[in-house]
């Protein structure tokens, strides 16, 4: 192994059949990978392992300079796992990372989350796209409006993320005792217990309208055309939907993931149980969700703030 494209066809090997990262992750990792072959190329560089020093990571960095933080350090943090991978391979000696000191600072931003009201808005909306869809059981709109609702109704009741939404497989829920096994990042899977009799009768009700479909598919949520729902349909769904709500706020199907964490923090819930709703590998990153909103903060400090004792009434 001598040259950079075979290096990254290693890592990339190693990514998808020994670490077993999923599809996404993988593919992340190929499009960076070649955007610094390609960056190379047009730098005349030799390609060659060995002839890749911190010096030629520097002028990368410059190459990439005025991209968000957060693609940039994926970028970089790619870089740095490929030529972690080749040295423990024993490929190079040592990784040109290795004396190396780059800080890209990410702005923290607070995730945009619903109100209760806003959630229930669009919950009801998708409630009612179904009981209008007047052709019947056996028509394509009133299927579809059942699966969105589904869709919908799953995203909040669990906090799942879309691509997880998107990948669930039949074999991985059980309407009749309420479990869903959620397949997450770096393939940790957490099990989420469907607990509102309103949400199992909704999906219970997507299972039978779509079985015979379903029957023939792994995954639970499929498209008009028999494949498994898109990430995109899930969004342009969402987005639709809010419009119609009249909602102004950009709402994803991350912000029910936001939401649902935010409104069960409101409710006193321990982030740490947060955390494992969520399945995320460090409390740090659940630490996000402990701002609190306008309307919960200016409750607070209207009737809980010290400053009412001196008030005599």
């Amino acid at each position: 192994m001598n040259t950079i494209h075979e290096a990254a066809a290693a890592f990339l090997f190693h990514c998808k059949f020994e670490k077993k990262l999923s599809p996404k992750t993988t593919k992340a990792y190929d499009s960076d990978c070649r955007q610094f072959t390609q960056f190379l190329s047009k730098l005349k560089h030799s390609g060659k392992l060995n002839e890749i020093d911190k010096h030629t990571i520097k002028a990368y960095l410059e190459h990439l300079h005025g991209m968000r933080p957060k693609t940039l350090r994926r970028k970089i943090a790619t870089l740095k796992a490929m030529f972690n991978f080749l040295e423990y391979e024993e490929e190079i000696l040592t990784t040109p990372f290795r004396k190396m000191k780059i800080s890209i600072r990410e702005p923290r931003m607070l995730p945009r989350v619903m109100t209760l009201t806003e959630v229930q808005q669009i919950l009801s909306y998708a409630q009612k796209k179904v009981q209008t869809s007047i052709s019947g059981p056996t028509s394509s709109s009133y299927r579809e409006a059942l699966r969105n609702q589904a869709v919908l109704e799953l995203l909040f009741a669990t906090g799942m993320r879309v691509s997880e939404a998107t990948q669930l497989q039949r074999s991985e829920i059980d309407l009749r005792s309420g479990i869903v096994r959620i397949m997450g990042k770096g393939s940790r899977q957490r099990v989420i217990q469907i607990c509102h009799t309103q949400v199992l009768q909704v999906l219970t009700t997507y299972q039978k309208t779509w079985h015979k479909t379903l029957s023939r598919r792994t995954h639970f949520f499929l498209s008009r055309r028999q494949t498994p729902l898109s990430e995109q349909s899930i969004r342009n769904m969402i987005k639709h939907y809010a419009q119609k709500c009249g909602i102004k706020k950009h709402i994803t199907p991350h912000t029910f993931r936001h939401s649902f964490a935010t409104l069960l923090l409101e409710q006193d819930v321990d982030i740490k149980y947060i955390q494992q709703f969520l399945g995320h590998s460090s409390i740090n990153t659940t630490q996000i969700y402990t701002h609190v909103n306008a309307e919960k903060q200016k409750a607070i400090l209207k009737t809980r703030h010290p400053r009412l004792a001196f008030e005599v009434g």
